[in-house]
């Protein structure tokens, strides 16, 4: 009877031993999951919030450009103009959101979002990845109207000596080449091409579409959501994990 007993004894605490072995391991690949996921979604807090400043310049430079088509002079630019071009028709990626997805990622594909207890997060989580495919799938509508409409209009108009002149050559990169042009008093001859080819209210029809069904609406309603949920899944980390 004793011999039976220290036997279940031993069955009994071993048992015990491997549940709290197994509880301890879940807790610390949790610990672990929410430490990673925490850094890559707050890092694409500060990104999205970068992308929602470029696409506001753009959706601006966009509607003033519409608006100096109506009635300017497209023989004597503007250096105002100019701008509005370059970060409205000609820039794209500044206002292109691709968010780091590696941790949330693994833990859809691994299961291993069940070390997090908290419903609540699982949930966000979740939004929070379906938040992003919207984002992409809007991005992709995007791009289909810039490349059917909105290329076009820089490839038959654009002044590529222009590009030339404010890089040095293209010594520097566009991007920080415009950037420095836009603060500096220098001015750079900028010359439409085939000005009599073009379309006025064709080209403001574009304009203002690309900036106001595609982009504004993108930025209002699925960065808003992502952004949104974004906060609230650093929120809930912080507080189930204790995290800064």
């Amino acid at each position: 009877m004793l011999e039976f007993f220290m036997l279940f004894l031993a069955v009994f605490l071993g048992f015990i031993a491997e549940n709290i072995r197994e509880h301890i391991a879940e807790t610390n690949y949790a610990n672990e999951f929410a430490k990673n996921l925490f850094e890559e979604v707050r890092s694409d807090s500060v990104v999205a919030s970068q992308k929602v400043a470029n696409r506001i310049k753009q959706e601006n430079a966009l509607f003033d450009l519409a608006e100096y088509f109506k009635d300017s002079s497209l023989t004597n630019v503007s250096k105002t103009f100019v701008l509005n071009f370059i970060y409205g028709v000609y820039f794209r990626t500044p206002g292109v959101f691709e968010p780091q997805m590696v941790v949330l990622e693994q833990l859809k594909n691994s299961g291993s979002l069940r070390y997090f207890k908290n419903e609540e997060l699982k949930k966000a989580i979740g939004d929070l990845a379906v938040a992003i495919n919207n984002i992409r799938d809007r991005q992709e509508v995007e791009n289909q109207i810039r490349v059917q409409y909105v290329n076009p209009i820089i490839i038959d108009h654009f002044d590529f000596d222009f590009e030339s002149e404010v890089t040095q050559r293209r010594k520097q990169n566009i991007f920080t080449s415009i950037s420095e042009y836009e603060t500096n008093n220098n001015i750079i001859p900028f010359h439409l091409k085939s000005i009599e080819k073009i379309d006025k209210q064709q080209i403001i029809n574009v304009l203002q579409f690309y900036a106001g069904p595609a982009m504004t609406s993108t930025r209002r309603i699925h960065f808003q959501k992502y952004i949104d949920l974004n906060a609230r899944v650093l929120k809930m980390l912080r507080e189930d994990y204790h995290l800064k």
